[in-house]
């Protein structure tokens, strides 16, 4: 804007930038415009989506109380965020890359990920992060727990398809936290300079464990750290799975035609504490979660169903005891995984194990098991 200081100096604009926020639908579930994409008329696939929106709930519902009997390692939920996920898996190609955060859970499952396989990596077990072959997620990158530091990681696949002329996309996902870490803007700074094809997707949820958005970065809005890298930000109702998912199709699709990198802030809220380890009764008030709970994915788009495509409270019935049911065997499939014996952490370090390492295996091999362990 034309400034001034006291008449001794004027300036002029350079640049001006807006960003853009989408919504399709309100908080209960009603049109927020007049033009709907395809998607809100199609009533069948909306019913699946709705479906994968369930059972992700009911999945991580399980996986909470398993770790509450002690039967499961420290957890992160992602209740409240699953329109996310599911938007994430609907989106992708199966020959795109996902390289996802925690919370992620439903786009991995989408993409092949065994459901129970999330469990034992989070009972502390690597084999669940070996994906099968022959699913879309068999390239996909491991969960990361580290905050940003898979964003530079990204710039490095997309990069290994514009080397080989590969129609292929990465999505990076991380949470708000993560984009005040210098990881993130390093990779923001790439992308765009060599116009790589990949989506950022940033899930503000409000939180960045107990730090309120707000602290973390003086940014009014986390789209607009894209600016910064030069290219398209655009902020989305991340609890409106319609709206997440037009976003993310039209953005991945950009980047696949060499229109290059985008970054996708989405709004939404962790209904959960930030993990199993933590209490976030500490640091956020009852009034603000009862508030968030009012804006749940879940609730929006079966209201919209209920409204538009006549689903029916019998419908809601079987679904839930079906997803209640999938959650239950998911949590028998982890239980009945047999333990990795001792010298597995050896096993996967080195191509050929140092000597200085060999004895040690070696060593645990001999003890065998503790009393009442099995391998």
């Amino acid at each position: 804007m034309d400034g001034n200081n006291s008449g001794q100096y004027t300036t002029t604009p350079v640049l001006e930038l807006s960003v853009q926020h989408l919504r399709f639908l309100d908080a209960e579930g009603r049109p927020s415009q007049n033009a709907l994409p395809e998607l809100a008329a199609d009533g069948a696939q909306l019913r699946q989506i709705y479906a994968h929106l369930l059972l992700a709930r009911a999945i991580d519902k399980k996986a909470v109380a398993l770790q509450r009997t002690g039967q499961l390692g420290t957890y992160a939920s992602s209740l409240g965020q699953e329109a996310v996920g599911v938007a994430v898996g609907l989106a992708l190609k199966d020959e795109d890359i996902l390289i996802p955060a925690y919370r992620d859970y439903a786009a991995q499952y989408l993409r092949g990920v065994p459901m129970h396989a999330i469990m034992s990596y989070w009972a502390g077990d690597e084999r669940g992060m070996d994906y099968p072959a022959g699913v879309p997620a068999a390239h996909d990158f491991p969960l990361s727990v580290p905050i940003a530091t898979h964003m530079p990681q990204a710039i490095g696949v997309a990069y290994a398809f514009k080397l080989r002329g590969e129609k292929r996309v990465v999505l990076a996902s991380c949470g708000d936290g993560a984009t005040s870490k210098g990881d993130f803007y390093e990779a923001i700074s790439s992308a765009k300079i060599w116009n790589l094809p990949i989506v950022f997707l940033v899930s503000n949820n409000g939180w960045a464990i107990s730090l309120p958005r707000e602290r973390q970065t003086g940014a009014p809005t986390i789209a607009q750290k894209a600016f910064a890298g030069g290219m398209e930000g655009l902020q989305v109702d991340g609890n409106d799975v319609i709206a997440m998912h037009t976003a993310l199709s039209e953005r991945i699709e950009q980047a696949r035609k060499g229109g290059g990198p985008s970054l996708v802030e989405a709004i939404t809220y962790r209904l959960h504490d930030h993990t199993t380890a933590d209490d976030a009764r500490r640091y956020r008030s009852e009034a603000e979660v009862t508030e968030a709970w009012t804006r749940c994915p879940v609730k929006r788009l079966r209201l919209f169903l209920q409204a538009r495509h006549g689903w029916s409270a019998a419908e809601e019935d079987a679904l839930l005891q079906r997803c209640t049911a999938q959650a239950e065997q998911v949590a028998r499939d982890f239980l009945a995984l047999q333990p990795s014996p001792p010298e597995a952490i050896f096993d996967h370090l080195y191509a050929q194990l140092p000597a200085a390492m060999a004895w040690q295996r070696e060593e645990v091999c001999a003890a065998g098991p503790k009393s009442g362990e099995h391998s």
